[in-house]
Order: C-alpha cells, then structure tokens, then sequence
C-alpha cells in the first residue's frame, strides 16, 4: 500500500497568485501614502477591500459620461429663473430661417389690423380642388362637407358651428376665413400648426365655391357641366 505522500502529485508550476502580482503596485501606492510593508502584511485584507471600493467608485464616476443629464425641451425647471424652463425663450425680433414672412396679407390675412377682401395669388381649379382636399380633412367634421354645419361631430353631440351660408358668413371678407383658421374662433382651436398658409388660403376658396354653388342656378351651369347635371336629374 503506497503512502499517502507518494499519491500526492507535485504542485505545477504556474503563474504567481493574482495578489501576488498585486503586491508590488499595492507597495507602490502603500509608499507613496507613507506606509510601510509591514502596515500591509498586518492589514492586507482591510486594505485590498478599501482599493476594490476605490476602483469600483472611480469607475462609477465616469457614468455622467455615457449617461449625460439633459432636459426635454419646454420642461419646468428651476436651472434659468427668467422663464422656469429648461428651453430659452425666443429673442425679441428675431426670425427663424425660412420664416421671414414678409408677406402680410399672405400670411395674416390682413393689412393692418383690417382684413383682406381678396385673395393674395390667382385662384386656379387645381388650387380649388387642394382646397377641397384640405377642407374634408379638417374642415368637415364639424362643418359638414358642405358647409352647413352638421358634419359628423355635431351629429354626436358636439356644438353646431354657423353654416357658410348665412348672410353673415356670405358677405364676410376673405380674410375672415383665413384668420379663423389662423387664430380660431370660439370653441374652434386654430389649425396653424396643422395647414400650412397656402392651404389656408385655399380652404377659404373652396369656402367660397360652396357658398357660390349653394343659391346657385342650373342656368349659371356652363353648357357643357350642365348637359352631365341634366342627365344624372
């Protein structure tokens, strides 16, 4: 029976324990704070606890840089006291790229404070058929596809809005049409955001072929159009 040394097999050379390769940069730092080696060799475990949370707390000081704070625009925050916000307000008289909009009755509908009887470009069929498009899009709902204010919104329940066709609305400038859907009107937000200047105007025309073609005659039909009307009575 073999002794229990001879079944032992030799240890291998290998490469040195991991606090062996350690130590010599541990001693460095150990001398740069004054300390001596055997001040290591009496409180080594507390010390490589303390290095191990100094590592790790230093690589946790570079989170602000993979992970910068920001704000989102228009966000409360108390950083300017001005205005409270974490955007800048906008500088007095300057004008965003591409907005000069020197244009007023273009733009506002306007000259002045007076609204405008005429339109600010040549309406053409194609602009009246644009205007149609934009008008059952956002016009419709509440106004109806023809103007008369019972489009299917009022059908469930919201507030009527007047008709196109009243005396009012008929003999209204314009730029009447334009602002409103600049501005908004009563219970009605304002779709600047949404229609662009040109749609708008272009809305206000195809307003006016409602109210045009709502009192209007089978004799003001031009002959053409009006042999297709006759034949779908």
């Amino acid at each position: 029976m073999r002794g229990k040394s001879e079944g032992r097999k030799p240890k291998a050379e290998g490469r040195p324990k991991p606090e062996l390769r350690m130590a010599p940069v541990l001693f460095g730092l150990l001398s740069a704070f004054g300390l001596r080696i055997s001040d290591f060799r009496r409180r080594r475990p507390m010390l490589l606890m303390t290095f191990a949370l100094a590592a790790a707390a230093a690589a946790g000081c570079r989170r602000d840089m993979f992970h910068q704070p920001y704000s989102k625009p228009l966000e409360p925050s108390d950083f300017f006291r001005d205005n409270h916000m974490a955007s800048r307000p906008l500088v007095p008289h300057t004008i965003a790229r591409g907005h000069l909009d020197a244009d007023e009755p273009f733009y506002t509908g306007k000259i002045g404070t007076n609204l405008v009887e005429t339109f600010p470009f040549a309406i053409t069929r194609e602009v009246l058929q644009r205007g149609q498009e934009r008008f059952d899009i956002y016009c419709s709902p509440c106004h109806g596809r023809t103007g008369t204010g019972n489009g299917m919104i009022v059908q469930r329940g919201f507030p009527p809005p007047p008709s196109y066709h009243i005396d009012r609305l008929r003999q209204a400038p314009v730029g009447h049409f334009f602002d409103v859907i600049t501005q908004g009107y009563g219970i009605m937000y304002s779709y600047a955001a949404r229609v662009e200047p040109a749609d708008r105007w272009a809305i206000a025309a195809y307003i006016r072929a409602l109210q045009k073609s709502h009192d209007a005659t089978l004799a003001q039909v031009p002959p053409g159009e009006r042999a297709k009307l006759e034949e779908q009575r």
